[in-house]
């Protein structure tokens, strides 16, 4: 049998051992690994490519550099009809992103290597418009099977503090893990930044593994378990999804929709218009410095 065919894409890097690993790995260390519209693109292609290539049997999402992802990358709007028409297909591959992680049959371990989901603006093209991804890298862990992180790695999903709302159906998934109370303190009302430790103590992260020597350590554990009947664990999985396979489905949707109308809001726009002037104001200072 011939070794099957990896996708060579730009924004991710994939990894397939002989074993059946195969380690995405968001590959843009210069920009903290920031979700451009191309990443989302690259990701949703590795995703399908893992879902449907018969040599894989776990999957491993992490992140080169120090960060897992940064978040959405920032852009500036473009209001002309080519521009809009840009963002409604942004949205349906963030869309169709979600659908393919909620119907993933494989065994899907994220390794967090370092900070999740600040803000990365690009300043020269400088934003006054966000697509439907922000803290994008924090919610879908919850569709993941295993989470793994470091000791210094921190999350957040700022949603209100751009007056967005849940995506990557975080608004059934975060309360459903971690509780209500610390769902809302995270997203809903506070917005505040999480350690490690903390997701770990409210079950949303699995183990702790030091800095050193943490890749190989995740990928020493998925190495294990792509030992184990690759039908027995889709079988398993099916039973644990499929009770709530439709729910989310039908939540990623009207999370979209209702993100779609808050990313339209005024007070979302002025919201990343400040951000996006408070960030060209730091540059500029920092570039006055030298």
């Amino acid at each position: 049998m011939l070794p099957p065919s990896v996708p060579l894409l730009e924004t991710l890097q994939i990894t397939l051992t002989s074993t059946g690993v195969a380690e995405l790995a968001f590959n843009r260390p210069a920009r903290y690994n920031a979700l451009s519209p191309l990443a989302y693109k690259d990701w949703l292609t590795a995703i399908q490519w893992a879902a449907g290539c018969e040599s894989v049997k776990v999957v491993v999402l992490t992140g080169r550099g120090k960060y897992y992802t940064s978040g959405k990358e920032l852009q500036e709007p473009d209001h002309s009809a080519a521009g809009k028409e840009n963002v409604e297909k942004a949205r349906l591959v963030t869309k169709t992103l979600v659908d393919e992680l909620i119907k993933f049959p494989k065994l899907l371990i994220a390794g967090v290597n370092g900070k999740l989901s600040c803000i990365i603006l690009d300043l020269i093209n400088v934003v006054i418009y966000i697509g439907p991804a922000y803290g994008f890298g924090v919610t879908t862990l919850a569709l993941c099977d295993v989470v793994y992180t470091t000791p210094e790695a921190t999350f957040t999903t700022p949603f209100m503090k751009l007056a967005f709302c849940a995506e990557g159906c975080s608004s059934i998934l975060f309360p459903r893990i971690m509780g209500v109370s610390r769902a809302n303190e995270m997203y809903k009302l506070m917005g505040r930044t999480f350690t490690a430790q903390e997701l770990v103590d409210c079950k949303f992260i699995s183990r702790i593994f030091p800095l050193e020597g943490f890749q190989e350590r995740v990928l020493s554990l998925a190495e294990n378990a792509a030992k184990f009947s690759v039908e027995a664990v889709a079988v398993t999985k099916k039973l644990i999804r499929d009770i709530d396979r439709q729910i989310l489905l039908e939540v990623n949707e009207n999370e979209m929709r209702e993100l779609a109308e808050r990313t339209k809001s005024k007070e979302s726009q002025n919201a990343v218009m400040e951000m996006v002037e408070n960030a060209k104001q730091k540059r500029a200072a920092k570039l006055a410095e030298h």
